[in-house]
C-alpha cells in the first residue's frame, strides 16, 4: 500500500508541475504568429540566368549571374564567388552544395523557400519548413546562454538562443531578438554560391517582429557576421501570414525525389530522362571508369 502511495504521490506531483508550468505561460503575452507564412516575392525573378531566389533583396532585379546583389565580401571571397559565377554561366553547380540535397543551412533558410510556421512556447520558439531539407529552427528562449567553448556539434542551422522583448513597453512581447552560433559548412548565402568563409565561425543575429500596421506581415532583419565580410552584412525579410482558418500544409517536400544531378569526383553530371548519365557543361570530360571493365556492345 506504501508502494502504491508513492507512485500515486508522484504521479500527482508530475501532473501538478504540468500544470504549473502551463500556467506559467500566457500566450496572451506573446505576438500572434500563428499560421502559415509565405516569402512577400513570390516566384522567381524573369530572366535571370541562376534560378532561385536571392538573399538580398533591397536592390532592383537583375539578369546578372548576381542577381543584382553586391556581397561585402573581402577580395579573397570574392574571387572566390566570381571562380563560382563563371562556372554556373557555363552550366555547372559552382560551390552551392545543396544539388545534392544538403540543408540550406542558417540564414539561407530564412528566403523561405517554402511554408513557414511559428510554434511559441513557453522555453523553446520552433520555426518549422515545409521543405525536408530545411528540417526546423529551435530557437531557446528560457534564459540559457551559449555553451562554454560552444561544446555541441556544429549543425548546418546552428544553435540558436533568443528573448522576447517588450519594445514598446505595453506589457506584451512584440520583438524576438536571436543569435545563432555553431554553424557547419559548406554553406552559400544563396543559389548565385555567394560564400562564407571556411572557418564558420559566423555569427547571426536577427530581430523578428510583426509589422504594427499589419499584422499579417512578418519581419525578420537578419544581420551576418563572417570572416569573408568586410563587415557585418544586414538584410531585410518580410513574410506574408497566409488568410485562412485552416492553411493546408503539403507535407515535406521531398528534396531527393527527381534529382537529376550525379556528383562523380569533383563533378556533378546530369541524368537524363532516358537514365542515362549526361555532361552538365559543355566540354564537360567524362567520370573516371578505371573501376569498371570494358564491355563490347
Amino acid at each position: 500500500m506504501r508502494v502504491c502511495g508513492l507512485i500515486g504521490a508522484a504521479v500527482f506531483a508530475a501532473t501538478l508541475a504540468m500544470i504549473n508550468n502551463a500556467a506559467a505561460f500566457d500566450e496572451t503575452k506573446y505576438p500572434d504568429l500563428k499560421g502559415q507564412w509565405m516569402r512577400t516575392n513570390v516566384g522567381l525573378f524573369a530572366g535571370t540566368s541562376v534560378g532561385g531566389l536571392r538573399y538580398d533583396e533591397s536592390g532592383p532585379p537583375s539578369k546578372a549571374l548576381s542577381l543584382g546583389q553586391t556581397p561585402p565580401l573581402t577580395p579573397e571571397y570574392q574571387a572566390i564567388y566570381e571562380e563560382n559565377l563563371d562556372d554556373m554561366g557555363k552550366g555547372g553547380q559552382g560551390i552551392d552544395p545543396t544539388w545534392s540535397c544538403m540543408s540550406l543551412g542558417m540564414p539561407r533558410v530564412m528566403i523561405a523557400y517554402g511554408a513557414m510556421e511559428f510554434v511559441v512556447t513557453r522555453d523553446t520558439t520552433y520555426i518549422l519548413m515545409e521543405r525536408d531539407n530545411d528540417f526546423y529552427r529551435h530557437i531557446y528562449t528560457d534564459g540559457r546562454d551559449f555553451p562554454a567553448n560552444m561544446a555541441l556539434e556544429p549543425r548546418f542551422l546552428g544553435y540558436s538562443i533568443g528573448k522576447w522583448l517588450d519594445e514598446d513597453g505595453d506589457g506584451r512581447y512584440d520583438t524576438l531578438a536571436v543569435e545563432t552560433r555553431g554553424l557547419k559548412g559548406p554553406r552559400v548565402f544563396d543559389a548565385t554560391g555567394i560564400p562564407f568563409h571556411t572557418d564558420n565561425e559566423t555569427v547571426i543575429t536577427e530581430r523578428i517582429y510583426l509589422d504594427k500596421s499589419n499584422p499579417n506581415l512578418l519581419h525578420d532583419d537578419i544581420t551576418t557576421t563572417d570572416h569573408a565580410l568586410t563587415r557585418p552584412w544586414v538584410v531585410h525579410k518580410t513574410y506574408r501570414r497566409v488568410p485562412s482558418q485552416g492553411p493546408v500544409w503539403f507535407g515535406h517536400q521531398v528534396c531527393g525525389e527527381n534529382n537529376v544531378h550525379i556528383g562523380i569526383g569533383k563533378e556533378v553530371y546530369y541524368l537524363s530522362s532516358d537514365g542515362l548519365l549526361m555532361p552538365a557543361k559543355k566540354d564537360q570530360p567524362p567520370p573516371d571508369l578505371r573501376y569498371f571493365r570494358k564491355h563490347e556492345r
